[in-house]
């Protein structure tokens, strides 16, 4: 189906060894802010206690943000862990929504275990929560996974897909180097209403599909990558009614600080990026992503945070202050 070209890119770090791990400079403000419609800031990955030297706490992450235009950002769980803290999290922090899944990639060895279904009622439990609005990422990731493991994303992805529309929630999809079968998974057992291509990884081919169904396109830092043609052949065919934007933070740091650590303040590089390629306004574009993100998710306003609780605030690190 689509090129793949642009797939080396997707989820794949940059090497620790030789990085510059300096914090980059926040960009100049947005006129118009946007939404990060995908982050990790959980402390497991790193992002959430910073991958820098310098640590940023997850307060900080947001003030930064907040300060260059980020209205707020879709927090994403990928196990039970980050999908509990991600919920909880998102109670308190009203410049943060959730969304929870069990990601592609750990599929098999749950379900070796004995676990997967175990992990899959508790993403079933987390989305009844007010402020989770997405189940995901989900998917099949086909770059991790032998084909011995592929028979549970199948499984886990399917499960995932009836807990969104059941909770009447949007979907993420994670997809790598499996364009056709998340399709025809998808066609087969019925989208969700909101059904989002998170960090899109296609071309051209697979956008107009997508535009075809109504499935929404969120684009990433390798939008900005000079090597990364593919991705911007998606972008000049994607209706601008279906784009959405991301950091996939701490992953995939856009142009010109590529390779260094990631986070939601650095969204305006891609957004600029691509508005430079769609040679377009960017404030015209944040305008209308900014529109799609709210049609997809809800508000971040729609439901009140809780008074934050030293005792059970997830922000509230073992020591004191804020995490």
């Amino acid at each position: 189906m689509a090129n793949d070209a642009a797939a080396a890119h997707i989820r794949a770090r940059e090497a620790t060894a030789g990085r510059d791990l300096v914090y980059p400079p926040t960009p100049v403000p947005l006129v118009v802010g946007v939404y990060d419609n995908h982050t990790h800031l959980d402390p497991s990955t790193g992002s959430g206690r910073g991958d820098g030297i310098t640590p940023l706490s997850v307060t900080e992450q947001l003030d930064l943000a907040s300060s260059v235009g980020v209205r707020g950002v879709i927090q994403v769980g990928t196990d039970v862990a980050t999908s509990r803290w991600s919920a909880e999290m998102a109670a308190r922090e009203p410049r943060m929504l959730a969304a929870v899944a069990i990601h592609p990639n750990d599929t098999p060895d749950l379900e070796t275990a004995g676990t997967l279904d175990d992990a899959l009622a508790v993403i079933d439990e987390l989305a009844g929560h007010d402020r989770v609005v997405a189940i995901g990422e989900t998917g099949l990731d086909f770059y991790r996974t032998a084909l011995d493991g592929r028979a549970a994303q199948f499984r886990s992805f399917e499960a995932h897909i009836e807990i969104a529309k059941r909770h009447g929630l949007a979907l993420q999809i994670h997809d790598r180097d499996a364009h056709d079968e998340v399709v025809e998974t998808l066609l087969r057992v019925g989208a969700p209403e909101r059904t989002v291509f998170h960090c899109f990884s296609g071309g051209a081919e697979l956008a107009r599909l997508c535009a075809d169904q109504g499935w929404y396109m969120s684009f990433a830092g390798p939008v900005s990558f000079k090597n990364a043609a593919t991705l911007r052949e998606a972008l000049d065919v994607a209706p601008r009614a279906l784009l959405l934007v991301e950091t996939d933070a701490p992953y995939l740091t856009p142009t010109p600080h590529r390779g260094r650590p990631n986070a939601p303040y650095l969204l305006p590089h891609t957004l600029r990026a691509m508005a430079d390629h769609l040679q377009t306004d960017v404030s015209l574009l944040a305008a209308q992503i900014t529109s799609n993100t709210e049609l997809v998710y809800g508000r971040w306003d729609a439901h009140p945070v809780l008074v934050p609780d030293a005792h059970t605030d997830p922000r509230i690190s073992p020591a004191g202050g804020l995490a």
